[in-house]
């Protein structure tokens, strides 16, 4: 949960990025409401985390001190305005398959902050994809810097999977609480299955020559991600890793004095009222 937690509050970073540079008065508000749910999301999940015994401000020290993780993805830069579509579409659309499961998990502050989570990132996905779909259809610079986008969000996203079930770490144990429902290589091919007909509907292109259409599985054979690569991220040697960081410490930095001023009211507002 923790983990969740921090990626909601990291995510904001590649999309906010794009705020003040939005196309249009209409693309800025979607854009802001969005990151705004992200910020909202992370609230959920510190809030189910702390249910379990921990405080808000060990996870926070904890992300801080680099002792724990966030979702690798965030560690991609967003180059153009099609990445925020990519985002959506790919990005978004992996976390709904991921994180719908997860609504039914054995932990029930969990399962209730995921069921909320869900619905805003069904938004989100349907924001991205109209996005790509815009652009798509609009002059060939704009479908080609959405077929871009694509081309370097595709393996990311199917990366956020993480590795096959043979070498995953926690998968087992998370299986056997319950708390995962399904393993990664399922989940990743549901995701495959998913994308392709959506792609068509875009006219866009998925970055995979080995995509094919195999019916005796009744899926889609694909070509896996890099998973030396997803690891390398992992590890803090992603193209953006220590800026993410080095944001969210200045970040924390910066808010001190809310947090001081906040806890210092809470004081006040404790002491008896005498007559």
């Amino acid at each position: 949960m923790a983990q969740h937690a921090h990626s909601e509050i990291i995510g904001m970073q590649p999309e906010a990025n794009w705020i003040t540079r939005a196309p249009t008065l209409k693309r800025k508000a979607i854009l802001l409401a969005k990151v705004q749910d992200e910020a909202g999301h992370g609230l959920y999940l510190y809030a189910a985390a702390e249910t379990l015994g921990v405080t808000r401000q060990t996870l926070y020290e904890l992300l801080l001190a680099g002792k724990q993780k966030y979702s690798s993805i965030f560690n991609y830069p967003t180059l153009s305005w099609a990445d925020i579509g990519a985002i959506g579409w790919l990005v978004d659309g992996a976390a709904i398959v991921n994180q719908v499961p997860l609504c039914r998990c054995s932990y029930g502050p969990y399962a209730r902050a995921m069921i909320r989570i869900c619905k805003e990132e069904s938004f989100h996905q349907r924001q991205g994809y109209e996005i790509l779909y815009t652009l798509s259809h609009g002059t060939p610079a704009q479908k080609a810097m959405a077929q871009d986008a694509v081309d370097r969000w595709w393996y990311p996203s199917l990366a956020m999977f993480g590795p096959p079930d043979t070498e995953s770490t926690h998968s087992e144990r998370s299986m056997a609480w319950k708390i995962k429902r399904f393993g990664n290589d399922e989940l990743r091919q549901r995701f495959v299955d998913m994308c392709v007909p959506q792609a068509a509907v875009l006219d866009l292109t998925i970055p995979d020559p080995a995509l094919r259409w195999n019916a005796d599985r009744g899926g889609y054979d694909f070509t896996p991600p890099d998973y030396a690569e997803l690891m390398a991220v992992v590890r803090g040697n992603g193209p953006c890793n220590r800026q993410r960081m080095a944001h969210r410490r200045q970040a924390y930095e910066d808010g001190a004095w809310v947090r001081e001023a906040a806890a210092a009211y809470a004081a006040k507002r404790r002491e008896p009222v005498h007559a």
